[in-house]
């Protein structure tokens, strides 16, 4: 184990016993929401993590360490920080570990800690992807090259959908990442339930996944899976409006010259504007869904 890891006393019971964890981002955390939405959704996914009879680990860097189980008072600290923290990928671990500072962890990042960890399911919002125009901007996420690499399980509501869906699912197949869809033939689209796209495969039960993902890395065939699980019925948005408002955000985001990792906070913060609020409670609730159907997945693979 490296020594810059740093297990909770929770999660390291947990992991010597064989009973199942689920990891958390940070990212959602100091970025994805704002004060207190943030630290109240993250405290209620830890809590339907142990519900469902799995234990959480929330991961960050913090200290000088790789963390993978925050206390209430580090996500409490994340969450008042906001954007003040690091947005963290592969590239900032080694420079935000060597100079103390904080890191919320991306879907990459927490891929990374969580695979060091030993922890094999991962639940997050929506993955990052190739951005619209990625095509001659090379504007890609790490996320996707993660998945590629790592063997860990991500369990997510499709790719945010301000991205470009067909050439992030295009990218995908180039390097032999599956896309599991949980009880659907179609990818989800984030906010809404479809996109018109297609998945790898569908499978319709965690006992199912479970047995894809053991056979998966029993095999030898190194490298992740994305487990696309369609938010809610009752909070999926109108995929044609949502498309309209993402054209929008996406020409205001341009307009004022913003980039990088300074973008996908912009547009979601625009499109929860533009929605009245309504783009945040779906966000929300994709994330509980998704929580709920790692932690099935966890277990079953620990049986």
């Amino acid at each position: 184990m490296s020594p810059y890891l740093h297990l909770s006393e929770e999660v390291s019971a947990a992991l010597a016993a064989g009973r199942p964890v689920v990891a958390l981002e940070s990212t959602i955390i100091s970025h994805g929401m704002p004060y207190p939405e943030n630290v109240e959704t993250a405290r209620q996914v830890e809590q339907l993590v142990r519900d469902g009879g799995a234990v959480p680990a929330t991961i960050a860097i913090m200290d000088g360490q790789l963390k993978a189980g925050l206390s209430p008072d580090e996500v409490e600290q994340l969450g008042k920080l906001g954007l003040a923290v690091t947005k963290a990928s592969r590239r900032d671990i080694p420079f935000l570990v060597a100079q103390k500072l904080p890191g919320a962890t991306t879907v990459a990042a927490t891929m990374i800690i969580a695979e060091q960890a030993g922890i094999r399911l991962f639940a997050t919002g929506g993955i990052g992807g190739v951005h619209r125009g990625g095509a001659t901007n090379f504007d890609i996420s790490a996320d996707l090259q993660e998945l590629a690499r790592t063997s860990v399980a991500v369990v997510c509501a499709g790719a945010k959908a301000i991205l470009d869906l067909p050439l992030t699912l295009e990218y995908l197949e180039t390097f032999g990442v599956p896309v599991i869809g949980y009880q659907t033939d179609e990818f989800p689209a984030f906010y809404s339930r479809t996109s018109g796209l297609g998945v790898d495969y569908r499978l319709d039960s965690p006992a199912a996944i479970a047995h894809s993902l053991r056979t998966k890395w029993d095999l030898g065939l190194t490298g992740g899976v994305l487990i696309a699980n369609p938010v809610p019925t009752a909070y999926s948005l109108d995929a044609a409006r949502m498309e309209a408002i993402i054209v929008q955000v996406i020409q205001d985001a341009d307009a004022q010259g913003i980039k990088g990792k300074a973008i996908t906070p912009f547009l979601l913060a625009r499109v929860k504007a533009l929605t009245a609020g309504e783009s945040l409670v779906s966000n929300i609730q994709l994330v509980y869904n998704n929580a709920r159907l790692a932690t099935q997945i966890a277990v079953a693979m620990a049986e």
